[in-house]
């Protein structure tokens, strides 16, 4: 299939013309004519030589004598419409045979007509016509033939994705179960759910856990500076390092590039991203404010924005924090100046959009915060997430480990050594699914 490019190029090419007749001299002159308009031009002075030649080949204008031996006008170009349909068929006649018009017309299918002598520029004209008028149908049927392929591919990535989604969204809300069952007994639980997510959204290549950390720190500053209770404050740091982790269900197509690169559909796609971490984070109740703000985190001020189209203070002030500091920094991010100007950059564009996209008390806020958003970042996990294989003796456990039925195999806290690693292997055996261990960074020395 021919993309755009191709069709351009060959709408650039000379028109391909086969002219018949059994006349040497009517032949020589139409290449003289056509040649001098920089058409390609084959000649036959036998209908049967010329049906051969069309058998392996194609041009875009058949011209044909009326008046032939063996096999007339009318008998080659209805051959040539079986042949080739969309060749526009052009028929040359030297008697005023209003009947044998008409019989091409009906049995060719003839698109033109020519009486001999003919003149020259109406010749070329209505084969230039000609030409241009199967070129448009040849380019409309290759158009047709992308947007079907394009469909079908849309079509393929939106069943793929779904699945994707339904996978991965499981396989997180399985973790976020059993982190909730192990943790209710425990104070701890928001920052290693947080944790446990971060070091998700960290392993991904193509999601910046960099970026992740300093949205969530900018959340924290601006809440602090809207002198919001502590938990609000901690809703939103929560919030801001988590934004993007509705991204984990996705195909890496959806977030690799910038998002301005996508595709509509694609677009439409990718900002479905927080109603899927919606999904992922419900076992997770204690989450349920942070999930509130990461759900709502692009409606706009002036009710513009989705998925609800809430607007002022309809929408929770954590997603109103979450919107300015995640849009700030990518702004950031994808800027190429020095690093004052990218901040002075950033500041300037949030500012520009504030009442519209923004609470004017939110963009004040990260204003008056401005000279603490670049300073030394927090570490947000902590723990990293590993294998039994990848266990060595002296790591600590971040986090209790549970089997399948729920029962404590080991308590958060403890070292791991020679003995315990194998012990803990051989409990493998007997579960459905490889465990997936929590161990202290500070512990392994990563």
């Amino acid at each position: 299939m021919q993309d755009i490019e191709a069709i351009k190029e060959q709408s650039q090419q000379p028109a391909k013309v086969l002219c018949v007749d059994d006349e040497v001299s009517v032949l020589r002159s139409l290449s003289r004519l056509l040649n001098h308009y920089k058409m390609e031009v084959v000649t036959f002075t036998c209908a049967e030589e010329a049906l051969n030649e069309l058998n392996s080949k194609s041009f875009e204008v058949v011209i044909s004598d009326m008046r032939m031996p063996k096999m007339d006008g009318i008998e080659f170009l209805s051959k040539v419409k079986e042949l080739h349909p969309d060749t526009q068929r052009i028929l040359l006649t030297g008697y005023a045979d209003i009947d044998s018009t008409i019989d091409a017309i009906n049995q060719a299918k003839i698109h033109a007509y020519l009486n001999k002598p003919w003149e020259n520029d109406h010749l070329v004209h209505v084969i230039a016509q000609a030409a241009e008028k199967y070129r448009l149908k040849k380019h409309n049927e290759q158009l047709q033939a992308q947007i079907i392929e394009q469909n079908k591919q849309l079509n393929d990535l939106n069943h793929s994705l779904e699945q994707l989604v339904e996978k991965r969204t499981k396989q997180i809300r399985q973790v976020l179960k059993q982190l909730e069952i192990a943790h209710k007994h425990e104070q701890g639980e928001h920052k290693a759910t947080v944790e446990l997510l971060y070091n998700f959204i960290n392993a991904n290549p193509y999601i910046d856990g960099k970026l992740a950390s300093n949205i969530a720190r900018t959340c924290r500053l601006v809440a602090k500076q809207l002198q919001l209770s502590s938990k609000a404050i901690q809703t939103a740091g929560m919030a801001g390092f988590l934004a993007q982790v509705g991204l984990l269900a996705m195909d890496p197509a959806l977030y690799k590039v910038p998002t301005n690169q996508l595709t509509d559909q694609q677009k439409k796609l990718f900002y479905t991203h927080p109603a899927t971490a919606q999904l992922m984070l419900m076992p997770a109740q204690h989450l349920n404010d942070v999930t509130e703000a990461i759900y709502h985190q692009f409606e706009k001020y002036n009710g513009g924005g989705i998925p609800n189209g809430l607007k002022k203070d309809q929408i929770p002030i954590c997603a109103q924090i979450l919107a300015v500091a995640r849009d700030y920094w990518q702004y950031f991010t994808n800027n190429q100046k020095s690093e004052e100007e990218r901040q002075l950059d950033a500041l300037s564009h949030i500012k520009a959009f504030s009442e519209h996209l923004y609470h004017p008390k939110v963009v004040s806020a990260l204003e008056k915060c401005a000279s603490q958003l670049h300073k030394k970042q927090d570490k947000a996990g902590s723990m990293q997430i590993i294998t039994c294989e990848q266990l060595k003796p002296g790591m600590t456990l971040g986090l209790a480990v549970h089997n399948h039925q729920g029962i404590m195999l080991l308590p958060k806290g403890h070292v791991f050594s020679a003995t315990s690693i194998a012990k803990l292997k051989q409990l493998e055996q007997q579960k459905p699914t490889p465990f997936r261990l929590m161990v202290n960074h500070a512990a392994n020395g990563a």
